[in-house]
Parts: C-alpha cells; sequence; structure tokens
C-alpha cells in the first residue's frame, strides 16, 4: 500500500513540474504576473515533493522517474500549445515509459 502512495506522489511531483513549466511558457506569451506566479507554486511543489522522495525512494528511482515530466509535456505541449507531435516524440516517450518500468519493478 505504501509504494501505490510512493507512487502517486511520484506521478503528482512530476506532474507538478511540468505544469510549472505550462504556466511559465503562458507567462512568455501573455507577460501577466499570475502566470509567473502559478508556475513558481507548481515547480516549488514538485521540488518539496522531489525532497520528500529522495528521503523515502531510492536515488536510482526518483532521478529517472523526472523523465515522466516529458510524457507530461509532450500531452501539453499538444493541448495548451496545439504543437504537432511526430512520430519520433512518441517513440521517445515508449522509450522513457519502457525505462521506468525496468527500473519500478
Amino acid at each position: 500500500m505504501k509504494n501505490e502512495w510512493l507512487i502517486l506522489i511520484l506521478l503528482i511531483m512530476t506532474l507538478a513540474g511540468s505544469l510549472g513549466s505550462v504556466f511559465f511558457k503562458f507567462y512568455t506569451l501573455k507577460k501577466k504576473l499570475l502566470y509567473l506566479l502559478i508556475g513558481f507554486a507548481f515547480y516549488g511543489t514538485g521540488a518539496l515533493l522531489n525532497i520528500y522522495l529522495l528521503k523515502v525512494l531510492p536515488y536510482t528511482v526518483v532521478l529517472p522517474a523526472n523523465a515522466l515530466t516529458f510524457i507530461w509535456t509532450l500531452f501539453f505541449a499538444k493541448w495548451f500549445f496545439k504543437e504537432t507531435i511526430g512520430i519520433y516524440k512518441i517513440a521517445g516517450v515508449a522509450f522513457i515509459i519502457s525505462g521506468l518500468v525496468v527500473l519500478i519493478s
């Protein structure tokens, strides 16, 4: 049960980091201070969760799991910024997922 919670926290950590970058990007496009502050809040949350996870999980799991941020980023780039997602980006995400499954197993 504890491991499931830690995996959930790991996912939230990477999601928060990626959302931080989304709001930083919104700030660069719209120059609204609120976007910058929200970006810092998400980024900070991700960093604090990262620190906690480094305390309770192996370093060799937490740091590679940061690569999940790239997966979130791919979805957010498509959803928020209407960027094109090609076959090479999809293949890259597949490799990231495969590597994480091997590390966590």
